[in-house]
């Protein structure tokens, strides 16, 4: 049977070879190994490992794309073969890529601890009841308990006729907490996530963050209702990174451009949406989060994309084919969740800058606020969102005042932008995101930045 690595020599030579006269070519072979861990209260309800291996084929000829996927390596020629035809029948006009440099490199992502596939499937185990205890002795309010645990250990070629030869690999783990507290009919419940793709060991010692989440369930029971109304917010640094990723991250994803045209006048590049002090990237390049890669799964180069700039739209987020349309340079921003979907313009790292505002003067001057921090869900609707706090509080007189809950921020994501009034000069990442689009779900990413204080925030709760 073969491997993954016998094929990468035949396959470039065959692409190499052009035979298939087509514009554009490039096959993408995977194997994917991964361990799930899965406890509800006191019950196992998962424990498996899976082993995953196939590949896709696009092409592209005349401006027409086709693309085919398989399970078995020894269906590759079938689907490319399937993926010309597609290309060929749809193809009506003229191929547009944006330029690359091809290259022919192997790499791997660096651990920085242990790697979890060296981790025997006991200590896994026992990890995850032991943040499960944690969630269950923080009170006898405590009804339900949720504790999963993933690994997933990828190994990507990307060939392509261009003569592009990437051989990537990387690592990624996850964990995922929740406890429902529950007083009569009255149910409350509290959320953590982290992920890495630096090592087993990122997800050792997270006692005091497991035993948060059911505290803030536990609390959230007896505490007050905030009174709905609109205020000037305080949100930490993991609201930020939810906040930059969702309501604003994805109307810098290109190829919303291309399939809505009018849209390019909205957030057209130089138009302002925010102060000056506002920044905003995304980026694979830095290192050591959930959205880092070498390359993208089109063989680009990760890069680090400045999307707004002194509170200017300066950039966006590419795939070869939205930057050659848009006579832009590739950003190194097409993604795709596993070898069944192709890939797309998605976001890797994103977040917003550190400012110079010492967070406890972010505070100074609000009368009657809401100081807001992590998240326990939400939504966005074209340019509106609604996000649910994961804890917060009133704020009075310039100083954080009682806990509230049901702390729901909502409103439209170029008016909450243009309100920022202040950045704080602290920051922090948020490694839970699993990004969604177009059916390609969980995709990871990381996002971040610092606190943020934004007036004319819409906040529901009682009224």
């Amino acid at each position: 049977m073969h491997n993954i690595n016998s094929y990468k020599n035949i396959l470039y030579d065959l692409i190499a070879k052009n035979r298939y006269r087509v514009d554009y070519l490039a096959i993408r072979l995977e194997t994917c190994e991964g361990t799930n861990i899965q406890l509800r209260t006191n019950t196992t309800e998962n424990f498996s490992e899976t082993t995953s291996k196939g590949g896709q084929v696009r092409a592209c000829h005349k401006g027409g794309w086709g693309f085919s996927s398989f399970d078995s390596f020894s269906h590759l020629f079938q689907s490319i073969e399937k993926a010309i035809g597609s290309a060929i029948f749809v193809g009506t006009n003229r191929t547009i890529l944006a330029p690359v440099i091809p290259i022919q490199t192997t790499c791997e992502l660096p651990l920085t601890s242990r790697n979890p596939f060296k981790v025997s499937l006991l200590e896994k185990k026992e990890l995850c009841y032991k943040y499960n205890d944690i969630l269950q002795t923080v009170s006898h309010q405590i009804t339900t308990t949720l504790v999963s645990y993933n690994d997933s250990s990828h190994h990507v070629i990307i060939v392509t006729s261009e003569g592009m030869m990437i051989d990537q690999s990387w690592i990624d783990i996850e964990m995922r907490f929740s406890a429902i507290a529950q007083n009569g009919e009255n149910l409350k419940i509290g959320r953590e996530t982290t992920g890495s793709r630096e090592g087993y060991d990122k997800l050792t010692g997270l006692d005091k963050k497991v035993r948060s989440a059911a505290t803030r369930a536990i609390n959230a029971l007896t505490m007050p209702s905030v009174k709905g109304g609109c205020y000037t917010v305080v949100i930490d640094p993991i609201l930020t990174g939810l906040f930059v990723h969702e309501a604003f991250g994805h109307f810098s994803e290109a190829d919303i451009f291309c399939k809505n045209p009018e849209l390019s006048e909205v957030i057209s590049l130089g138009r302002k949406f925010g102060p000056k002090i506002l920044q905003i990237f995304d980026g694979a390049a830095p290192q050591g989060h959930r959205g880092s890669y070498f390359y993208d799964d089109e063989g680009v180069p990760a890069t680090t994309t400045q999307l707004v700039e002194n509170g200017l739209v300066v950039g966006r987020l590419h795939s070869r084919e939205t930057a050659g349309k848009l006579n832009e340079r590739p950003t190194g921003n097409a993604r795709c969740l596993n070898y069944y979907y192709p890939p797309l313009v998605r976001m890797t790292n994103t977040w917003i800058e550190r400012g110079k505002t010492p967070v406890k003067n972010l505070f100074d001057g609000i009368k009657k606020g809401v100081y807001a921090k992590n998240w326990l869900g939400g939504m966005t609707n074209g340019e509106t969102y609604t996000f649910s706090a994961g804890e917060a509080w009133m704020i009075r007189n310039g100083q954080i005042a009682e806990p509230i809950r049901d702390v729901t921020l909502s409103g439209n994501t170029f008016k909450t932008l243009r309100n920022i009034e202040a950045i704080g000069n602290d920051f922090d990442w948020d490694e839970s995101g699993g990004c969604c689009k177009e059916g390609q779900n969980g995709l990871p990413v990381g996002c971040g930045g610092p606190s943020l204080r934004i007036n004319n925030i819409i906040i529901g709760g009682e009224i």
